[in-house]
């Protein structure tokens, strides 16, 4: 333990320890927006190079990039309603994203595994998101 836990009461401690783990958490989301946003580039390259395709491709790629820029965006918020609204924006997008993920593994344009693991990857994101996102209106 460092001085500064022998600084504060017990009360002051348990909320420098809440904040430190929740700046790791909201860092770990953001990682994890950023990595998934580059498995659906792999993903999207490696489809069929069709015009119906395309609109899907599109589509796909901007909700899901969506997710981690609109987090970025609430960290650099001024106001605490504009940090919700961001994060909101950022669940949506991963709702967004979830319904492409289904469309290109349930028509078989994608690879039904490979889609699979993303859908699981962003409904963890979008759980994570809409968790944050339910505090803040409680407040």
């Amino acid at each position: 333990m460092s001085c500064i836990t022998y600084c504060f009461s017990k009360s002051q401690k348990l909320k420098i320890k809440i904040q430190n783990g929740n700046s790791k958490f909201k860092s770990d989301l953001k990682e994890r927006c950023y990595k998934f946003s580059f498995q659906i580039i792999k993903l999207t390259d490696s489809l069929p190079n069709k015009r119906s395709v395309w609109v899907i491709v599109d589509q796909v790629i901007r909700s899901a990039t969506s997710i981690g820029a609109n987090l970025v965006e609430a960290k650099a918020s001024s106001t605490r309603l504009e940090f919700k609204r961001f994060n909101e924006i950022a669940l949506k997008s991963a709702n967004e994203t979830k319904y492409w993920l289904g469309f290109l593994r349930d028509s078989g344009i994608a690879d039904r595994e490979a889609t699979n693991e993303l859908l699981r990857e962003v409904i963890e994101i979008s759980n994570m998101i809409a968790s944050g996102v339910m505090k803040l209106k409680r407040r």
